[in-house]
């Protein structure tokens, strides 16, 4: 027994040490075709995720009220903020038609049926900073996730398991994608997210990201990562800290 514990202790120890320098890194062949990318991160450690969420669910309410007097399906891809995204789809061999990316699927959801469902808190409030400001944003529970996070082009022989789903499959060639070190962690760019590091009440440890394309500046990216970063701190607790990452700054470490 004390033989199988020191065992456990030392696994803990290695894995923790591993977290300690995981990194989010973009690719460099990712800025040659989109160069004006800002991506602002949140790392949250220590949330508290299984909390009531009235308060999250009242403003995404208030938003998706706004949003169905302002917008409408029909002219929802002629938005700045919504074509960039389908120009970017397109480039790598998305269906923009058909392979809507999230902050287009989150207004379509507001704009029709029943609205925009409630998930868990943390998975809340990042969608009530995407439908608030027309903005991609996603995230992964970090003690999910197998070494580094990377934004890169598929090579196609990546492995990936959609949320909800136990059926794995592998990306289009060229596509872009977000992985660990094991696997694909959401396809073509934000559009479907992994089963594996789904954020889910347990979660505690995550890495929020809010992706911006021209119209969007860098400084508005930052901006709105650190909205997201005070609206974690003040509903699910813990620490939380924000950056951006860009062609100056492909890489960080999220436990430094």
């Amino acid at each position: 027994m004390k033989a199988r514990f020191l065992l456990n202790c030392a696994v803990f120890i290695k894995l923790w040490a591993a977290n300690t320098k995981m990194k989010l890194r973009i690719d460099g062949k990712i800025f040659e075709r989109f160069p004006r990318l800002n991506i602002g991160v949140v790392v949250a450690k220590g949330i508290e995720n299984s909390a009531p969420r009235r308060e999250v669910t009242a403003l995404i309410g208030e938003r998706q009220k706004e949003i169905r007097e302002k917008f409408s399906t029909e002219t929802l891809s002629q938005q700045p903020k919504i074509d960039s995204w389908r120009k970017a789809y397109s480039s790598f061999g998305g269906k923009p038609k058909k392979n809507k990316c999230s902050v287009e699927a989150l207004y379509r959801s507001a704009l029709k049926g029943d609205g925009v469902r409630s998930i868990n808190k943390i998975v809340d409030i990042y969608n009530y900073i995407s439908l608030k400001h027309m903005v991609p944003a996603g995230g992964d529970d970090l003690d999910k996730v197998e070494g580094d996070i990377v934004l890169k082009f598929a090579s196609g022989s990546e492995s990936f398991q959609e949320l909800n789903s136990a059926e794995t499959k592998s990306p289009k060639q060229g596509e872009v994608v977000y992985c660990d070190d094991r696997e694909v962690l959401c396809r073509r760019w934000n559009w479907r997210e992994c089963d594996k590091s789904k954020m889910t009440q347990e979660t505690k440890n995550v890495c929020l990201v809010v992706e911006g394309l021209p119209p969007f500046s860098g400084e508005e990216i930052e901006s709105i990562a650190a909205e997201l970063g005070e609206l974690v701190k003040k509903h699910c607790g813990g620490e939380a800290r924000t950056l951006v990452l860009n062609r100056e700054n492909p890489e960080a470490e999220i436990f430094p």
